[in-house]
């Protein structure tokens, strides 16, 4: 028989070693913004100005200056578009991305929109990490200086963080011979390395499709996904698994605040944790100084570079209305060169009414990039259309079949040429047509470079909207700095009216 008063020290022993031990707890804040390109705030609706860097800095400056544990994550997408990108290929961003570092960045589609190259030079002057696991090089091995984990210790609590570029960036973008591994699939076994290294709480930072968020969501992988791309507002948490995209441009910052909990049972440890969310308004933010004069200074630079000359006509250009809707012109041949230059299209369409100068640049004339924005001042983006030639000779003919009136859809092309008998029938006018220098083949697919108002069927061009889109209206180039860039290439213009359409 066991005296009681063993029986007692025994069960006391055992209670004690089955018994959790002492929990360890910390409270991190996240701070998550993603696609921002505009330097400075901009004007909505209402009246009131939202976003900037100098808004978004003022932001993770409060929330650091408050002294807790602040881990401040970009989903990507800066680098490009915008027109100061254009001209300095993104260094601005990173001098002011830098002045208010982030802990964890995950590159987008964008910061590859110049090049292999240039990348890798922008990387090089990031002073804050960035994270890819899906990234790797043309020998398949990962870049220097981007990592694909790592493990962060906050009062003995381990927050795992990994991170993935967009997966869709060779069809989106130019990173050239850079490969890019599924995301789902890579992140996934980035979560399982990191609780085997012993992490309890697992952050994702991705650029990628919506669809991918809610996969990498269902598959209870990670605890928190910090994502970017989509550009809306989002906030969702099914009782596991916590995701959030931050809009754009800074116009909303969300924060996500966590208490993480870590027992050890029987030797294993058990994390719990609860998320609290808040969406900065930034409208309600007052401009970080220091960054806002940095933005300022930049706005200035902008402005004198605006007027610096990239190109040199060798021959007339005319933008006048009467000529660029109702014939071809040397003008929408450069144009339209330069669309599908930038996306090895098979041909190129823009809509007269797309180039607005209204006027002649006589041959020996310098063209600055603010003539370039007086020419295109919508602020269209450049986009790919998959489409058989039966439904490519149907979109040519809504181009022509207001002629010889004025008309903003009339066609300027590159890689097309026909030919058209405007005394026919509307819808039936095209008497021949070929694309890169062969006849049109009704069944073969064509990739057709456009802007993304015709896209969406602008300007009577119906038929557009039964091509399948290649890249996402709201999130492709935008066609003046394609167009810019372009000319700044070719320094002199040599460019004329060719036959590319002519009416019979």
């Amino acid at each position: 028989m066991i005296s009681r008063r063993r029986f007692l020290i025994l069960l006391g022993l055992l209670l004690a070693l089955t018994a959790p031990t002492a929990a360890e707890t910390v409270k991190v804040t996240f701070i998550l913004t993603n696609d921002i390109y505009s330097m400075g705030e901009t004007a909505m609706p209402d009246g009131r100005h939202r976003g900037g860097f100098a808004r978004l800095a003022a932001i993770v400056k409060e929330e650091r200056a408050k002294g807790g544990h602040v881990i401040f994550a970009h989903g990507g997408d800066t680098l490009s578009p915008s027109l100061m990108s254009a001209i300095d290929r993104g260094a601005h961003i990173v001098a002011l991305t830098n002045m208010v570092p982030p802990d964890i960045f995950a590159p987008g589609n964008h910061e590859f929109d110049f090049g292999k190259s240039i990348f890798l030079t922008r990387l090089a002057e990031m002073k804050f990490p960035v994270y890819a696991a899906n990234l790797r090089g043309p020998d398949g091995q990962p870049l220097p200086g981007i990592k694909d984990r790592s493990i962060v210790e906050l009062n003995g609590v381990r927050i795992g963080l990994a991170g993935a570029a967009h997966d869709d960036t060779p069809k989106l973008s130019n990173p050239e011979d850079l490969k890019f591994l599924p995301t789902v699939t890579t992140l996934k076994n980035e979560a399982a390395a990191l609780r085997r290294d012993g992490a309890d709480f697992l952050v994702a930072v991705m650029h990628a499709d919506r669809s991918q968020g809610i996969d990498l969501t269902v598959s209870g992988a990670f605890d928190l996904i910090l994502t970017g791309h989509n550009h809306d507002l989002l906030v969702s948490y099914d009782g596991k698994v916590a995701m959030a995209e931050s809009a754009y441009d800074a116009h909303y910052v969300t924060l996500i605040d966590v208490t993480i909990e870590v027992t050890v049972r029987d030797g294993k440890r058990q994390m719990t944790w609860w998320p609290q969310f808040r969406i900065v308004d930034t409208a309600t933010v007052t401009p970080d100084p220091e960054v806002a004069a940095a933005v300022a200074a930049l706005e200035r630079r902008l402005s004198e570079q605006m007027d610096v000359p990239i190109a040199t006509t060798a021959d007339e250009l005319d933008s006048r209305v009467a000529v660029v809707r109702t014939r071809e012109t040397a003008i929408g041949n450069l144009i339209a060169d330069a669309m599908r230059n930038a996306t090895n299209a098979d041909a190129a369409i823009m809509n007269g009414g797309g180039i607005r100068g209204g006027r002649v640049y006589p041959p020996g004339s310098a063209i600055s990039r603010r003539d370039l924005l007086g020419e295109l001042p919508f602020g269209n983006r450049l986009v790919v259309l998959e489409m058989t030639g039966g439904v490519l000779r149907k979109a040519m003919e809504e181009g022509l079949a207001q002629w010889p009136n004025l008309s903003g859809r009339f066609p300027q092309v590159s890689g097309i040429a026909l030919e058209f008998d405007p005394k026919r029938a509307v819808g039936q006018r095209i008497l021949s047509i070929k694309v890169g220098g062969a006849t049109l083949v009704p069944d073969k697919v064509y990739r057709i470079a456009t802007n993304d108002f015709l896209a969406r069927g602008g300007d009577g061009y119906a038929a557009f909207r039964d091509a399948k889109l290649t890249t996402p209206l709201d999130d492709s180039p935008p066609l003046l700095n394609m167009v810019m860039a372009y000319l700044t290439r070719l320094g002199t213009l040599n460019v004329r009216v060719d036959g590319r359409i002519t009416a019979k």
